[in-house]
């Protein structure tokens, strides 16, 4: 876990909410050539991150440390190689055409090096098929252009994964901001942590992993805290992923959080609805009440102090997302990736 290449990896494990709601639920892997996912809803601010799998032909779009989107990509055909590395987006046009290749049209170009590599809208067989650039289809591109800036981060990586590793996808992102591989604690142990100082500001933005039985706090992408997670019995009528927005105003009753301090207001999106039905079959898949978050009766409970700090952290917007899918999924320690090097593009 403590390698920049295991933490690639972590990028190539995709939470499986990013599905449809309409559709049966599909992994990152299930896509077809030009499909794609994107749920900027999961977090509306903070910083960009995207992680481009070669060996998947997929790329994995992080915002504020959590995933929203994924999208299957074309990358350089042999000979004409994609190169892997930690880059960040030089150059955006819009409607650039390609000064090498016959002013080829490379809508909502996003330059990752002075010497043409770069992502943009394009065709995509379903296979490597570029001159070392990175096609997306042309919507997800409009998207992931309208959401960047020059100087994030784009890490691209040939890292190998067993599609085992993707039966049960994982929802943080492995690297921060500049591209490092972030110090996410595993899932386990009784203590918690909470530490300010790497982001005093920004925006927050909490997961609540049932199947780790943790919960992780990041502001401004970056961890910082995380505690464990004491599943009561209702936990397990909860199946699937759904977002939480924390809206304007006070609840009438006290917060399960602090009892000193009154309860916030939350609005619940379903991004998916697990279709397995619950074990007793009186519960229908995905169905959560809205005030989960803050009822007497939840069936979670954080330590003491991990609450009270949470509290404080709240503010309208902040977003959790509670699935029953783990927030992390550390390697097997046979397999060994190769290294994603930094580049000077």
């Amino acid at each position: 876990m403590g390698s920049v290449a295991r933490w690639m990896m972590a990028a190539l494990l995709l939470v499986a909410g990013l599905a449809l709601a309409q559709d049966a639920p599909r992994g990152p892997l299930g896509l077809e050539p030009g499909e794609f996912r994107w749920h900027p809803e999961i977090a509306p601010s903070g910083p960009v991150v995207l992680v481009v799998s070669l060996d998947q032909q997929r790329a994995y779009v992080y915002r504020n440390g959590i995933v929203i989107g994924v999208s299957t990509i074309s990358s350089g055909k042999p000979g004409k190689d994609t190169p892997t590395g930690v880059f960040t987006i030089l150059q955006k046009n819009k409607d650039h055409k390609s000064n090498l290749y016959n002013n080829a049209p490379m809508p909502y170009m996003q330059r990752l090096t002075w010497d043409g590599i770069a992502l943009h809208g394009g065709a995509l067989p379903g296979y490597p098929a570029s001159h070392g650039c990175v096609r997306l289809p042309h919507p997800f591109a409009a998207k992931l252009f309208g959401i960047t800036r020059n100087g994030d981060t784009v890490v691209v990586t040939d890292a190998r994964a067993a599609p085992t590793n993707l039966v049960y996808p994982a929802v943080l992102a492995p690297v921060s901001a500049s591209g490092a591989p972030l110090a996410i604690p595993e899932a386990g142990g009784p203590g918690y942590s909470w530490d300010d100082a790497p982001a005093p500001a920004g925006q927050v933005g909490i997961v609540v992993s049932l199947a780790d039985q943790r919960v992780y706090v990041l502001r401004g992408g970056v961890p910082v805290g995380e505690a464990p997670l004491e599943l009561g019995p209702g936990a397990a009528d909860f199946h699937g992923t759904t977002l939480f927005v924390m809206g304007e105003g006070s609840s009438a009753r006290a917060s399960m959080l602090d009892p000193e301090r009154p309860g916030h207001r939350w609005t619940a999106y379903p991004i998916l609805d697990d279709p397995r039905p619950a074990a007793d079959g009186s519960v229908a898949a995905g169905q959560v009440p809205l005030d989960l978050l803050e009822q007497p009766s939840l069936p979670v409970r954080l330590p003491e102090g991990f609450s009270q700090r949470l509290y404080a952290a709240l503010v309208p917007g902040t977003t959790v997302l509670v699935t029953d899918l783990p927030a992390l999924r550390p390697l097997d320690d046979e397999q060994e990736p190769q290294p994603v090097l930094e580049s000077d593009g």
